[in-house]
């Protein structure tokens, strides 16, 4: 294997590995604001042992999401200094406003949400929470712009020629707000809040299943519900309007997420299926005119194929790009099927009674991080063979004196420290799970929050 293969290899296990814990921040917080807001308005302790149960777990995840994060920075320096030159003005400016904006905001009030538990008034507690829901969401912001930049660049100029030239920004705004940033960062935030819901799901129909701290699981999991359906419905919407931008501006990435070749045919929307990228046919369960009807409203109209772009212009992995973006949106509507479904059994007193699905519950945490995974594999992979789409392709955008044999060393390095953190984060993670929440209220207080939110207990 040659450098750029490796170095591509060695940067996407770092950043898929690091991704499966900034999306559960960002979930997880969202919940503990609905969770602690619930304390805060009613006064019901059980709330109150909810939060403080959650907030454990998110530290952990933080913890963890900030180890795992910091390697990468390095690895533009590293295997891709080129790019880093190029793109520095631009990506600097980003990072350097997620380390200034959101991770300084989310980190300073986190330790007031772990330790200011009785040294904090009940207001400040949850403005604490509140700031750190915000931070990590300041820092999805800032990331994905970033990344969204590559994807379709805007505000900016190329200053140097060749070896020295690199993009500079002229108009900071058009570089934020550019063509792909808003309806992408959306479609992460959303992501990330199915994510953090049905880890909460997960580990309450556990504990619905074994029939412990059914006082605090049977609340948790209605909000975790509640919210996993409204978030499941709205990235549907949200999805369709990614896609419809990825259209209008990387027409070669739509053509590949479909397996679309021919230009003056119809695009049919596939359910599954297929690529042979060298016989350029796709076979499988589709819809004829599918992918025409959502881009164009009509079920006629052509969509331009990979056979429009030259050769050394378009995507490679045609299939892998294919069968990601296929997963992502296979699950996207596996989570809306469960989640509704799940919300009109409750509200039909029947969903605590079925333990086959309280387990698709339990096992369905991870559903939303596959999908994840898929969803920015496809996105990536898409984009090339460009790094900054039509400017600066991959092969330029290497380190010029890193090895093969270097790369594949440290690849090795971070496998190995990465599988020993994930194995400590599995340990501690299933031992909070395992030892659940600490009872910081009467039985009394627990009791009667119950019957407050389940009246027929009450009889």
């Amino acid at each position: 294997m040659d450098v750029e293969i490796l170095s591509r290899v060695q940067f996407a296990f770092t950043i898929a590995f690091h991704y499966i814990y900034p999306p559960l921040s960002i979930g997880l917080g969202l919940l503990l604001v609905i969770f602690e807001g619930m304390y805060l308005k009613t006064g019901d302790k059980r709330y109150e042992q909810i939060t403080r149960f959650w907030i454990k777990i998110f530290a952990l995840i933080f913890g963890i999401g900030v180890a795992t994060g910091i390697i990468m920075e390095f690895e533009f320096g590293t295997n891709w200094a080129t790019y880093s030159k190029y793109v520095g003005d631009i990506f600097g400016s980003a990072l350097a406003a997620e380390g200034i904006f959101a991770f300084a905001l989310e980190s300073g009030f986190l330790g007031i949400l772990i330790f200011g538990w009785n040294r904090v008034g009940p207001k400040v507690h949850f403005f604490s929470a509140l700031m750190v829901f915000l931070g990590s969401m300041f820092s999805a912001v800032w990331i994905v712009v970033a990344n969204s930049w590559q994807q379709t660049p805007a505000g900016f100029r190329i200053v140097g020629e060749g070896m020295n030239a690199r993009a500079e920004i002229t108009d900071f705004w058009a570089m934020v707000f550019n063509p792909s940033s808003v309806e992408r960062l959306t479609h992460v935030w959303i992501g990330a809040f199915l994510a953090g819901a049905f880890l909460v799901l997960s580990v309450n129909a556990w504990y619905i299943l074994k029939n412990k701290h059914l006082a605090l699981a049977k609340p948790s999991f209605k909000i975790a519900l509640i919210t996993a359906t409204i978030c499941s419905l709205l990235q549907l919407f949200v999805g369709h309007k990614s896609a419809d931008g990825v259209s209008k501006n990387q027409p070669a990435k739509l053509a590949a997420l479909e397996g679309h070749y021919d230009s003056l045919a119809t695009g049919d929307m596939y359910l599954m299926g297929y690529v042979n990228n060298k016989t350029q046919e796709t076979k499988g369960i589709r819809i004829p005119g599918g992918l025409s009807f959502l881009i164009y409203g009509d079920f006629n109209a052509p969509i331009k194929g990979l056979n429009a772009f030259p050769e050394e212009d378009r995507p490679r992995q045609v299939n892998a790009i294919f069968q990601f973006y296929h997963i992502m949106v296979a699950i996207g509507v596996s989570l809306i099927a469960l989640s509704v479904f799940g919300t009109w059994l409750y509200y039909r007193n029947k969903l605590f009674d079925k333990r086959w699905l309280l387990w698709i519950f339990v096992w369905s945490v991870l559903l939303p991080q596959i999908a994840n995974q898929a969803g920015w594999f496809a996105a990536e992979m898409g984009r090339q063979p460009w790094v900054v789409y039509g400017l600066l392709r991959t092969s330029d955008a290497l380190s010029k004196a890193v090895t093969a044999n270097q790369v594949l060393f440290s690849l090795i390095m971070f496998m190995v420290v990465y599988l020993l953190l994930l194995i400590l984060f599995l340990y501690l993670l299933n031992k909070k799970i395992q030892h659940g929440p600490v009872d910081y209220g009467s039985k009394e207080d627990i009791e009667e929050g119950s019957k407050r939110d389940n009246p027929l207990l009450a009889h």
